[in-house]
């Protein structure tokens, strides 16, 4: 475009670049694995050789904590739309909560092992990283105190319970609804524990 400066242009490149590396990084990550992730096969797939690939990433951990910020992103960007219209009702706020986070997790195995599992040996995500799944996090203990459950335990407890309808779906039923069924109950098993009134 005329007028534009040079540095914004290369810019512009250069986001470009990372997110065509990052989207073949995803789609490597769905066909192999996580764990199954290389820098030649990602490369191949944009066009590149692999070396290039570290003039937009210092390393493989680089891609993955881009991969991980982007995937906890996108999760923020989707909660805001679920938690606005989310029911004034107590329980049915919970599960609505506890929904949207299943229907999530349930939808990507790659994503959510990244997000959630680390299953990558030696991968811990950067402080850029990690600052959309912590905000993710801040927004889920903002709930649970309008809800009146403001004890760190309890806001673990309602976590530990996600991750293990989630671990199970993906470990014995993926694609079915085996455990993601029992999504209601188990919210209501918690909401009786910690105080919650029922209807």
């Amino acid at each position: 475009m005329l007028g534009e400066t040079t540095s914004s242009w290369q810019d512009k490149r250069r986001t470009a670049a990372r997110t065509e590396i990052l989207t073949a990084a995803w789609a490597v990550a769905r066909e192999h694995g996580l764990a199954g992730l290389t820098l030649r096969e990602v490369a191949a797939r944009v066009g590149m050789r692999a070396p290039s690939l570290y003039s937009h990433f210092a390393s493989k951990h680089a891609i993955y904590d881009a991969m991980f910020g982007q995937a906890w992103t996108e999760y923020e960007r989707l909660a805001d739309a679920a938690e606005a219209g989310l029911p004034a009702a107590p329980r049915a706020a919970l599960r609505e909560i506890a929904r949207f986070h299943l229907a999530f997790a349930v939808a990507d195995l790659a994503r959510h092992q990244l997000m959630n599992v680390r299953t990558v040996p030696d991968f811990a995500p950067t402080e850029e990283g990690l600052a959309p799944a912590v905000r993710v996090l801040g927004r889920l203990r903002a709930h649970l105190a309008r809800l009146g459950v403001t004890g760190d335990e309890d806001v673990d407890l309602f976590t530990a319970l996600l991750a293990g309808l989630v671990d199970q779906q993906w470990a014995n039923d993926p694609g079915g609804d085996r455990w993601t069924r029992l999504l209601d109950r188990a919210v209501d098993m918690y909401a009786d524990a910690v105080g919650i009134p029922r209807p």
